[in-house]
């Protein structure tokens, strides 16, 4: 059983959008009329099998965002709290901005398209290649929240 102290502080998997699911569900009946001169059921049977197995993968190989305990994660990626020097919450404009004209060519970018929400994060180790990561969020304001959290938990803890 999770203890509150060993579940994440934020968690969350940038899975596809509504609308990108169904666009990938449509591979299923294309699969379908290929299969139709052999038989009908067999059409049918492939058909759902690669909607729902193509659905599947899609959720299931969707990075995933955590801010556990010290740690940021995003995707592949993760760095330590102590490294960041902040966590900056973007939506609408001021996310597209930081997504486009904005987005530095020297950070670390996880972004999802379908995805309208973004935070900002610079970065303070002066051996990280990248100066800031840009992260996809559907919810920017709680994600900056617990990474500005973890941040100030790890500053009050002794060294």
């Amino acid at each position: 059983m999770n203890t509150p102290a060993a579940r994440p502080r934020y968690r969350e998997r940038l899975a596809p959008s509504l609308w990108m699911l169904i666009t990938i569900a449509l591979a299923g009946p294309m699969v379908a009329l290929v299969f139709v001169p052999v038989g009908a059921t067999l059409a049918l049977a492939l058909g759902g099998t690669v909607s729902l197995l193509l659905v599947i993968a899609s959720i299931l190989l969707s990075p995933v965002i955590e801010v556990d305990g010290t740690v940021l994660r995003a995707g592949r990626a993760h760095i330590d709290v102590r490294w960041l020097a902040g966590a900056s919450p973007r939506t609408g404009d001021d996310a597209r901005r930081a997504r486009g004209p904005e987005l530095p060519h020297d950070g670390w970018h996880l972004l999802r398209g379908g995805i309208d929400g973004v935070v900002v994060v610079p970065l303070t180790d002066p051996d990280d290649p990248h100066r800031v990561w840009t992260l996809s969020s559907r919810t920017p304001d709680r994600l900056a929240a617990a990474i500005r959290a973890a941040r100030q938990e790890t500053e009050r803890a002794p060294i």
